[in-house]
């Protein structure tokens, strides 16, 4: 199995531990609209295009809604779950988007669910996923942290490290520290719940921390 494969099931797993009404990171969200924005972005071409075009984002929230609302109940909600768990239609882009589109969106959902409630103990993430994780977070660095207003650089645990985003102007370089995991975290907009370091000078790293909140 490739690992999008696998953490597809293991976020099924985790949604089906939690009840419909379980708080997620996902501001807004319980459980129920979350497993909706699963199977929508892999169903619903307007969904999908609402990722990406803001125009669009409304009518995207207003059908994950819809979809949440009827999975109120226990069973409505281990029927959606289970829509989680298939694969998306062979005529939908995500069907061939493999590993690029859902290793990185389903590890950070699964964990919007554990950690809805409160600090849990970090995930057990094999070696050969942490690369995984880290490879598609170098690449999508410039991206996701494009506004961030001072220069950044990641460094995992192990020391390695990768410089995301140059400093600009009179501010220097913040760098984010922690294990791969929960860099990816704090990446994607969950620093409140990731455990990660942030060193710098306190000017630069309080800009920083007002973009990308940490705990």
């Amino acid at each position: 199995m490739t690992w999008h494969q696998i953490l597809r099931a293991r976020l099924t797993d985790v949604l089906l531990e939690v009840p419909p009404d379980a708080p997620t990171l996902c501001e807004g969200w319980e459980a129920r609209h979350l497993a909706a924005h699963v199977v929508l972005r892999e169903s619903s071409l307007v969904v999908g295009a609402g990722l990406v075009v803001p125009g669009m984002s409304s009518r995207a929230d207003s059908a994950i809604d819809t979809l949440a609302d009827t999975a109120r109940t226990e069973g409505a909600y281990r029927d959606l779950v289970a829509r989680v768990g298939e694969d998306p239609a062979r005529w939908h882009p995500m069907s061939w988007a493999g590993e690029a589109a859902n290793v990185v969106e389903f590890f950070v959902h699964a964990e919007d669910v554990r950690r809805g409630s409160g600090p849990v103990p970090p995930p057990e993430v094999e070696p050969e996923l942490v690369e995984a994780l880290w490879r598609q977070t170098v690449r999508a660095s410039g991206l996701s942290l494009r506004r961030a207003p001072v220069g950044v650089v990641l460094v995992r645990d192990d020391g390695i490290r990768h410089q995301a985003r140059k400093p600009r102007g009179a501010h220097g370089t913040v760098v984010v520290r922690g294990a791969v995991p929960e860099i990816v975290l704090w990446a994607l907009g969950r620093g409140p719940a990731a455990d990660v370091r942030l060193e710098g000078d306190p000017a630069d790293v309080a800009l920083l921390s007002a973009r990308l909140p940490v705990a």
